[in-house]
């Protein structure tokens, strides 16, 4: 054992042989991942594994240990990862043919199956994609373009995320957030002929606000003079005399004043009944 010793090869080769069996035994699992310990291909052990509603600081996370040279470790993100669709053309009820980007968040919560259905989070990702876009342009062709602007959207969100976590949980996986970043109309033509059709409504909107108002302004225009020939007629049953000298003011005043200026003469005869208010109140009654 001394000759061992004082040999600095041999020594040498024993820490090495030493650092890499503490190398097998001993793995490091940090906060950010959940390990998965296989034996000959079969699952054996999960560490770090997630939990709703844990604390952090209190998972599996840290030093653990390991059948040397018989245990393999397979990492798998415990973060929120994220799926994303390419720019798709979508045609909603109206027609309209829209060009959506949407995105899509989850997390690994059962890495066993996760594990054993897909193996690693790319493949999860990719089966994931193509039913967000499925599901995407399920939705939209049930709705018109204009949902998407209103609160509609919302429960739009709501069920693509429902009917994304049912594949989802088939790897292992729960959607956390569904996500529209945009949602356009193809550059040309469609962008006119729509910007053509809302200008269009909105006219429309204008001349029946419009129609409205002259419709109403009639009816208080009606108002108004009915209630002045009332008041007329209440004036005259009072002062009969006093409502014919009213109105033969107002006669003479739109009569008169209208001839300043121009080169028209008003011939009358003092006789004339139509200036009796001229010649006095007891001339005028003769």
């Amino acid at each position: 054992m001394t000759q061992y010793l004082r040999n600095p090869i041999a020594l040498a080769i024993g820490a090495i042989l030493f650092l890499i069996l503490v190398g097998s035994t001993l793995v490091i699992v940090p906060e950010t991942k959940q390990a998965v310990i296989t034996r000959f291909g079969e699952p054996q052990t999960i560490i770090n594994r997630y939990q709703a509603g844990q604390t952090f600081g209190d998972y599996g996370a840290g030093v653990a240990l390991r059948v040397p040279f018989f245990d393999q470790v397979h990492w798998i993100d415990k973060r929120i990862l994220s799926v994303g669709m390419e720019n798709q053309q979508v045609l909603s009820t109206d027609q309209q043919r829209l060009q959506v980007d949407a995105f899509a968040r989850y997390r690994i919560v059962d890495p066993l199956r996760m594990y054993v259905s897909a193996r690693t989070e790319a493949r999860v990702s990719e089966a994931l994609r193509p039913i967000l876009a499925s599901s995407l342009r399920n939705e939209l062709g049930r709705r018109p373009f204009a949902a998407l602007l209103s609160p509609e959207r919302g429960q739009m969100m709501d069920n693509i995320q429902v009917a994304l976590n049912r594949v989802a949980a088939q790897y292992g996986a729960e959607i956390v957030d569904v996500r529209i970043k945009r949602a356009d109309l193809p550059a040309g033509s469609p962008v006119d002929a729509a910007y053509d059709r809302m200008r269009t409504a909105r006219l429309q909107e204008a001349r029946s606000i419009e129609a409205q108002g002259q419709k109403q302004a009639q009816i208080i225009r009606a108002e108004a003079e009915a209630e002045a020939a009332a008041t007329y007629a209440r004036a005259y049953n009072q002062d009969p005399d006093f409502y014919d000298f009213y109105r033969a003011m107002q006669s003479y005043r739109t009569s008169f004043l209208a001839q300043q200026g121009g080169d028209t003469n008003v011939i009358l005869s003092p006789e004339n009944s139509y200036l009796r208010q001229f010649q006095g109140r007891s001339q005028g009654q003769r």
